[in-house]
């Protein structure tokens, strides 16, 4: 998710967004350890995008 579709959404739905993010991640890591994904480069990725999200969240927060 680019960071200019992640300024669209309102903060309610970037909270949820976030929240699935996250429990994704979760679910990749413990995928990757029982048995490795196909493309591992994926968990990076996702990091990535929880930060871009958790940045703009932050950035909403001190604007107020």
């Amino acid at each position: 998710m680019k960071i200019a579709e992640i300024r669209e959404l309102s903060t309610a739905d970037l909270v949820e967004r976030v929240q699935a993010e996250e429990a994704n991640y979760t679910q990749m890591l413990l995928n990757h350890a029982v048995s490795p994904l196909e493309n591992p480069a994926q968990i990076k990725a996702a990091r990535r995008t929880i930060a871009r999200m958790k940045t703009e969240l932050r950035a909403r927060e001190l604007n107020k």
